[in-house]
């Protein structure tokens, strides 16, 4: 409930700003508002959902699994987000000149769209089938009872560990951290060649410019670092339920895991959004104008480029 109620202003907060300030209207800012709307979703959605699950009520079976698979599909889509920022980001940095007219608008719409199409593929993938239905039918049935399950929702009964672990882990979550690595690894090395070689490819002061680069640099460590905190710990202990049956795993793991995962969408605006000049310009334009009464003089949106990134 509290990290809901951090996530959920925090990311609306974003949203706003992007609306309000016409100068976050290019490609990286759509990036951070798709991954807003999906972490807004997860603090208004996934995790209520999860203290259901978490109660364990009696449902039908397709009941349980329907309340479980939002959960995978907002948490999926906030990874690939997160992706396709760190991507957005490389960029930035691989191609300064031409970022601009490689990632347009329009690209960067397809780009979205792609991620939560992919998110509803991987999260609905239980409800074509890869579930705990025959499991749990053998034992309605060994019972003598007929019909539909009805069983105690938990998210284990109805969600496959096969399908956690080889699908969702080794497919969707892994790959892209380590992708991530690599992005983040190519982003340092091509920062340092270029303060080795003393090039500016901007009209600025080279240092203030390789200075703007290196805090993007900083930031993409920092978000692969959050990422593997948020969300490593609660696939291991899926991994260690699926390969290691009779090992015990105590309650307080298990908590503190999910506690992460849902964390991680309470931290994004401050990672994404509050190292970012023009967002800070424009919380604090929204905070003097709607909460203190006070208007500031209109927001300036040619702000200039070293300043953008800080």
């Amino acid at each position: 409930v509290l990290i809901a109620l951090v996530s959920v202003p925090g990311n609306v907060l974003v949203i706003w700003a992007v609306k309000v300030n016409q100068a976050l209207r290019d490609a990286t800012f759509c990036f951070i508002v798709s991954l807003a709307v999906a972490d807004v979703a997860v603090g208004a959605l996934v995790i209520p959902l999860a203290i259901l699950i978490n109660i364990g009520p009696q449902t039908y079976f397709h009941t349980c699994l329907m309340v479980a698979c939002p959960v995978l599909i907002l948490t999926q889509s906030s990874i690939l987000a997160l992706l396709a920022i760190a991507v957005d980001r490389y960029l930035r940095v691989k191609i300064p000149l031409r970022y601009k007219t490689v990632v347009t608008q329009r690209r960067a719409a397809v780009a979205i769209a792609g991620c939560w199409i992919l998110s509803l593929v991987v999260g609905l993938t239980p409800m074509f089938g890869w579930n705990n239905l025959s499991e749990v039918e053998q034992a309605w049935i060994a019972n003598g009872s007929v019909g539909e399950p009805v069983i105690k929702c938990e998210f284990e009964k109805v969600i496959s560990m096969e399908y956690m672990v080889y699908f969702n882990f080794f497919v969707w979550v892994l790959p892209p951290l380590l992708l991530m690595v690599l992005i983040y690894l190519e982003v340092f090395y091509l920062i340092r060649k270029q303060l080795n070689k003393k090039v500016s490819a901007s009209s600025g002061d080279p240092q203030k410019y390789y200075g703007k680069e290196l805090k993007i640099a900083k930031s993409l460590a920092l978000i692969l670092f959050l990422f593997a905190l948020s969300w490593l710990p609660l696939h291991i202990l899926n991994c260690i339920t699926l390969f290691c049956p009779t090992c015990q795993k105590p309650s307080i793991l298990i908590y503190i895991a999910i506690f992460l995962t849902h964390g991680n969408s309470a931290m994004n605006p401050i990672v994404y959004a509050f190292r970012i000049h023009k967002f800070r310009v424009t919380f604090l334009k929204i905070w003097n104008d709607h909460f203190r009464c006070q208007p500031k003089p209109p927001i300036e949106e040619d702000i200039p480029e070293e300043k953008a990134d800080d």
